[in-house]
């Protein structure tokens, strides 16, 4: 077939070719950097925080009155939690994985170094903490009972034992070792040993550039009258354990209020509910974005067939067969597809700088818009498909009607 007269054809309909162009130029830049971003935010939403999320729940106890003692609760309340059926572990927490909220500090390698080594998430808890977050230790050992101190908001310095994430030792030590080695999380006070690594343990924030990088310090700090426990149940049991902590919390002393009761698949939920609503709305935008141009093709492609029906009529008449007048349109549609689409390939790119600059967004990776091309050829030839057909079963006779 040749081409020049599918351009010479175009050319007597240069609007219409330049607006389709033109959308299916927006719709490939805008549908390559979305799909980039939702790729982003579903990796962030399945990244692993090193927890037992399954079986693990956390909660609140709040007091009141004058003479509520928290150390002596919380004691009494690990102790009670402990002794439950069907609770493997318990700690008293300040935050866990996820959830948006916490302790943070920088570590050095030095005293009164002028700049930190590195940024970590601080977790406290007491020989039970390791287990009760179901982190697992790749090296060295758990905290000691007698290695636990209870702290208050005000006191300062880290104790001397300190457990870290792999990703914090590597930070630290990148030529390894770091089990036993000295780090410092307060320039003024002494150096704390590092006694034991765990595979991973993500931070309380989720958009933290160190979001690996965590500590674990044997110490109960109560929030004045506030306390937070984290409870690990046995496989399958959590919900009906979380029915009998509740109850059972309440009835032990009444002069506090037990906050709610949530698993940390809830707090996962609740952490990534806005990457989860990002990637659901850019989807929807994808979709509308493709309807749209499929629509627009099959509008124009519709409105040419109408406009050229004797035309195609003359050509049936001449020998043209059904399968030339589908080509021509499906070639002619293609045309129009590929020059939108080079210009649209420009556009991804200039948009994804423009992201890159402004919000900091990674660069979009190069196959991304080989694949759309693929994809959005084959939207275009399925949009025009339908006139397509209608114009090859244009009879002969039609050329003839108005003589």
């Amino acid at each position: 077939m040749e081409i020049r007269p599918i351009f010479s054809a175009l050319m007597r309909s240069k609007v219409s070719m330049i607006l389709i162009g033109l959308q299916v130029a927006l719709t490939l830049a805008i549908v390559c950097n979305a799909l980039f971003i939702i790729s982003e935010r579903l990796d962030r939403m399945s990244r692993p925080s090193g927890m037992n999320e399954t079986d693990t729940f956390w909660l609140g106890s709040t007091g009141f009155g004058q003479n509520f003692d928290a150390k002596s609760v919380q004691q009494a309340d690990l102790q009670l939690l402990r002794s439950l059926p069907g609770v493997a572990a318990a700690t008293s927490v300040i935050s866990v994985p996820m959830s948006q909220g916490g302790w943070s500090t920088g570590v050095s390698l030095q005293p009164n170094q002028r700049t930190s080594t590195a940024s970590t998430a601080m977790y406290m808890v007491d020989a039970q903490g390791l287990s009760a977050y179901g982190v697992k230790l790749v090296e060295g050992r758990d905290f000691k009972p007698e290695e636990v101190v209870f702290r208050s908001m005000n006191d300062r310095g880290i104790p001397v034992s300190v457990i870290v994430t792999r990703a914090l030792a590597d930070r630290l030590f990148p030529e390894g070792g770091a089990l036993g080695k000295q780090v410092y999380y307060d320039n003024e006070g002494p150096p704390s040993t590092i006694v034991g690594i765990v595979e991973r343990a993500q931070t309380p924030w989720l958009s933290a550039d160190f979001i690996e990088n965590s500590t674990f310090v044997p110490a109960f700090i109560p929030y004045g009258s506030f306390t937070r426990y984290l409870v690990r149940a046995e496989p399958g049991r959590r919900d009906e354990v979380m029915k009998v902590v509740e109850q059972k919390m309440i009835e032990a002393n009444p002069s506090r209020i037990i906050g709610r009761v949530r698993t940390i698949e809830q707090v996962r939920v609740d952490g990534y509910a806005g990457d989860r609503a990002m990637a659901i709305i850019l989807g929807a935008v994808i979709v509308a974005l493709l309807g749209i141009t499929a629509l627009g093709i099959v509008g124009m492609a519709s409105f040419w067939v109408a406009q050229r029906t004797k035309q195609i009529g003359t050509r049936r008449a001449l020998g043209a067969t059904k399968f030339d007048i589908l080509r021509y349109f499906q070639t002619e549609n293609f045309i129009i597809t590929t020059m939108g689409l080079l210009a649209g390939g420009v556009l991804a790119y200039a948009l994804s700088l423009w992201l890159m600059h402004s919000f900091q967004s990674p660069r979009l990776p190069w196959y991304y818009v080989p694949v759309g091309f693929v994809c959005l050829w084959a939207l275009g030839q399925l949009a025009v498909l339908g006139p397509a057909l209608r114009a090859s079963r244009v009879p002969p006779a039609v050329a003839t009607r108005s003589v």
